[in-house]
């Protein structure tokens, strides 16, 4: 058996895991149910498939939070209200 006690295994890692399971898991349906999706050519030049802003949108994320922990010493809601708002704005205009 695999000693995992290295692991900071807290409800917030728990939730960040799952969360993001959630994410893919709502991509594919959203996937089946409206086949293709159709690339977008956005702000940025590139055409992009809902996956591919997906991706985007968590990669910024987590650069953003990244960022807030080495900027701050505030709590992590603000970087997670920026990374939403961040995600939307992908979803919108990439």
């Amino acid at each position: 058996m695999m000693d995992l006690s290295w692991m900071a295994w807290t409800w917030q890692t728990a939730t960040f895991f799952i969360v993001i399971a959630l994410l893919i898991l709502a991509m594919g349906l959203w996937e089946r149910i409206d086949p293709g999706g159709g690339p977008r050519h956005g702000v940025l030049g590139l055409d992009t498939t809902r996956g591919d802003r997906l991706f985007i949108s968590l990669l910024g994320s987590a650069y953003i939070h990244l960022g807030w922990l080495a900027l701050t010493s505030a709590p992590l809601w603000g970087a997670t209200v920026i990374s939403v708002i961040f995600a939307l704005a992908v979803y919108r205009w990439v």
